[in-house]
């Protein structure tokens, strides 16, 4: 079976990665180069690409900073800090960017059709306490629809199929599933911040290092503020 995977080179797409190989999915994988200010992620897409013996690796560029918006985009907007878990469940945050996994979604579209791909792998996750709200279930029903109506394969009664593995899993059941998997942790990166370092105190860190502890075990990733 043909997929194309979206992998950002983070924590849940690299499991989702993993997960398609393992169930025998022939992988293309997508990327996206947004000049998000983590682009050290994008770096760890492409090596989980490789050693994963991704059939084809796709990078796609473009740039959401002229539109702003969110943290992740825009240098004069911080990045929230040493949140509590109840704090990034009040609202959803600065780091979000406006309409993300929908841009994403469609090139993973377009590239899925153009090669006869039957799915589309993403690794949204709707029980991390950031509350996105293009990673909750009603969203990803609503795009499996646009993915059957907006396409010739759709039309035909072949609908390319969004598979979200991960979207109720907690992120401790991510880390247990990818290290069932083999996914090399040391290559993969979640830190909001674009430094050589993951910085420890961004949500994204806060939650993936609040996981590994919860299990027991050691985030393999170097951290600049958290031994």
């Amino acid at each position: 079976m043909k997929a194309v995977i979206l992998l950002s080179g983070g924590l849940d797409s690299s499991t989702v990665l993993y997960q398609a190989n393992a169930e025998g999915c022939e992988c293309y994988a997508i990327s996206f180069d947004y000049q998000q200010r983590h682009q050290k992620e994008l770096n760890c897409a492409l090596m989980l690409g490789k050693l994963a013996g991704v059939v084809q690796h796709q990078v796609v560029n473009f740039d959401l900073r002229q539109w702003g918006g969110s943290a992740l985009t825009d240098d004069q907007i911080d990045l929230p800090q040493e949140r509590s878990l109840d704090e990034m469940a009040d609202n959803i945050p600065v780091t979000y960017v406006p309409a993300r996994n929908t841009i994403f979604l469609s090139f993973a579209l377009g590239y899925a059709e153009a090669i006869a791909a039957e799915r589309v792998y993403i690794g949204v996750n709707a029980l991390d306490y950031s509350g996105y709200p293009d990673c909750r279930p009603d969203y990803i029903e609503a795009m499996q629809e646009v993915f059957r109506l907006g396409t010739k394969q759709g039309r035909e009664g072949q609908s390319i199929e969004i598979v979200a593995p991960l979207i109720n899993l907690k992120k401790t059941e991510i880390i247990q599933l990818g290290n069932q998997l083999g996914v090399p942790w040391h290559l993969t990166w979640s830190c909001y911040a674009g430094d050589d370092m993951a910085c420890g105190v961004c949500d994204s860190c806060q939650l993936r290092l609040a996981a590994f502890a919860e299990l027991g075990l050691k985030d393999p990733v170097a951290y600049a503020e958290v031994g």
